[in-house]
């Protein structure tokens, strides 16, 4: 169980490494701060929260094999109470939500749900 979730950690870490990698020279070339749009936190915590919802997968796999779908539901849903209690008055502070905002939280979003939704498959096929 500790080396699936350091392999989904490493993996996902390594994604998300060099999305912000990819995302940091954009806005470079738009000439927009890292620190202007909570790019770091917004990274930070899309990835620790993607590891809290895959360790309770793997927690619950054995004795709720049939309902990870729905946790794994909850946990999105978690991740977006989180930005709309935290980032969310933030970024509305000067009264609209820029694309550049936006983008901050929903490419890390994707990218995690896109990681998850694989290990999810890979665990409902008893695979890890």
């Amino acid at each position: 169980m500790t080396k699936q979730i350091a392999v989904f950690g490493i993996k996902l870490l390594i994604f998300l490494s060099f999305l912000f990698g990819i995302h940091s020279v954009i806005l470079y070339y738009l000439d927009i701060s890292l620190f202007q749009n909570l790019l770091i936190p917004s990274y930070l915590t899309n990835y620790f929260l993607a590891l809290l919802i895959f360790f309770v997968l793997i927690k619950l796999k054995k004795k709720y094999l049939d309902l990870l779908g729905f946790v794994f539901m909850g946990g999105s849903f978690v991740k977006f109470g989180v930005y709309f209690i935290f980032f969310n008055p933030v970024f509305k502070q000067n009264g609209t939500v820029s694309p550049q905002e936006a983008t901050a939280f929903l490419v890390p979003y994707l990218l995690c749900l896109i990681v998850e939704t694989f290990y999810l498959i890979k665990l409902l096929n008893n695979r890890l």
